[in-house]
């Protein structure tokens, strides 16, 4: 694998850090409303991207 699909894996992990933490600011019941909701919108697309970069890399 490339460089750029090593990348991608620890940027997706960071992404996912991220996810996280807006799981832990939304508990106990996870709901996101207004800026939450955005923010877990862009990372969610964001996701998609470096996912998008590891098939390419790995498949």
């Amino acid at each position: 694998m490339s460089q750029r699909g090593v990348d991608a894996v620890f940027q997706a992990m960071f992404l996912l850090t991220d996810m996280r933490e807006l799981f832990r600011k939304n508990a106990p019941f996870h709901d996101f409303e207004g800026e939450d909701k955005e923010e877990a919108s862009k990372i969610i697309e964001k996701l998609k991207k470096q996912v998008s970069v590891l098939e390419q890399e790995v498949l």
